[in-house]
């Protein structure tokens, strides 16, 4: 194994780095870096990625990272691991979706030296980590004031990504086409392949998506042989692959009366938020038009006509199992008595 060189610094096999990539200044003239900690195992394996906050809002990602690292028995036996908590070191810091000049960094990929700022980001990410890496696992979570339950987004066409997701196993696999401009698809043209984590609210950490994050890392780098295997008797859950999945929208604008949670089974006709007015008059309800299971879901209680409301998969399986795994997999990553956020 020889030595690997990230922003400027030899990381040889078996050592551990945390490095500071820079990026760019401030108009304060205060330097702005990329946080990166390099782990290399003594043994040749796989070169996998871990990035969170491509997105600044989402903090999820972050903290799954901090956590990760901070386990007494994580170690990397084969193979290297580099993470990057905070890709966009900006948006983190004014808690931000967006880049200083209002550009999404997930739509910048693979950027460019010399373009705008996202751009230049964008590109540091790739010459620096991605083109590296056999493997990633970018982490996301819902836009504000929206919750994702925890589910993979990868592409399933491609059976070893396939395999990848099923490891992870968070229950739910929505096949998901590449986005242009995204991280994703930008590593997958560089032949890495890339499972997009969602799990959240941005700006909120939610305790279950988090524990479940850190498990289905934990899964996939002992899967690629990066990590020993671990025994566990807690029942493994098998991930259901979504074959398709819309979004609900609001049929009235006013105050919403949610009637179900993430992670429910849902049935055709059955009333999903009611939705009134300010003196408790009900002006109309949102219905399910086809049965499936609630991954997604606006949390601001109040919303205009045709905003998007509940996003609900479909499956070729019984919802009920499915249902009933989302229950085994809960208590599997929270203890007796803990609430799911």
């Amino acid at each position: 194994m020889e030595a690997l060189c990230i922003g400027g610094v030899d990381i040889l096999p078996g050592e551990d780095k945390k490095i500071e990539i820079p990026v760019a200044k401030l108009y304060t003239d205060a330097d702005v870096s990329l946080p990166v900690h390099i782990i290399r195992g003594k043994k040749a394996g796989p070169t996998v990625f871990i990035s969170a906050a491509v997105h600044g809002d989402e903090l999820n990602g972050i903290e799954i990272i901090r956590r990760l690292l901070s386990q007494p028995n994580f170690k990397i036996i084969r193979g290297t691991l580099i993470c990057v908590p905070m890709v966009n070191v900006y948006g983190v810091v004014n808690q931000s979706r967006y880049m200083p000049d209002r550009r999404d960094l997930n739509r910048c990929f693979p950027g460019s030296s010399k373009g705008s700022l996202a751009a230049r980001v964008a590109h540091i990410f790739m010459k620096e980590i991605a083109e590296h890496c056999d493997y990633g696992i970018d982490l996301h979570t819902g836009a504000i004031h929206r919750s994702n339950f925890p589910q993979i987004r990868a592409d399933i066409g491609d059976e070893e990504t396939k395999e990848l997701a099923k490891v992870f196993a968070a229950t739910v696999i929505i096949n998901s086409n590449l986005v242009d401009g995204s991280l994703r698809e930008a590593a997958v043209a560089n032949n890495t392949k890339v499972l997009l984590y969602e799990a959240g609210e941005a700006l909120r950490f939610d305790e279950y998506s988090i524990r479940t994050g850190i498990k289905g890392i934990e899964n996939v780098l002992q899967y690629l042989t990066l990590m020993r295997k671990k025994r566990s008797k807690k029942k493994f859950v098998e991930p259901y692959i979504a074959k398709s999945s819309s979004w609900h929208r609001a049929t009235a604008s006013g105050i919403v009366n949610n009637m179900v949670s993430l992670g429910d089974q849902v049935v055709k006709g059955e009333v999903l938020a009611e939705i009134g007015d300010p003196l408790g008059e009900v002006l109309d309800v949102v219905v399910a038009s086809r049965s499936g299971i609630l991954i997604g879901r606006q949390n601001i209680p109040l919303v205009q006509e045709g905003e998007a409301m509940f996003h609900i998969a479909y499956f070729s399986e019984d919802d009920s199992k499915i249902a009933e795994n989302i229950e085994v997999a809960i208590d599997n990553i929270l203890p007796d008595g803990e609430m799911i956020n």
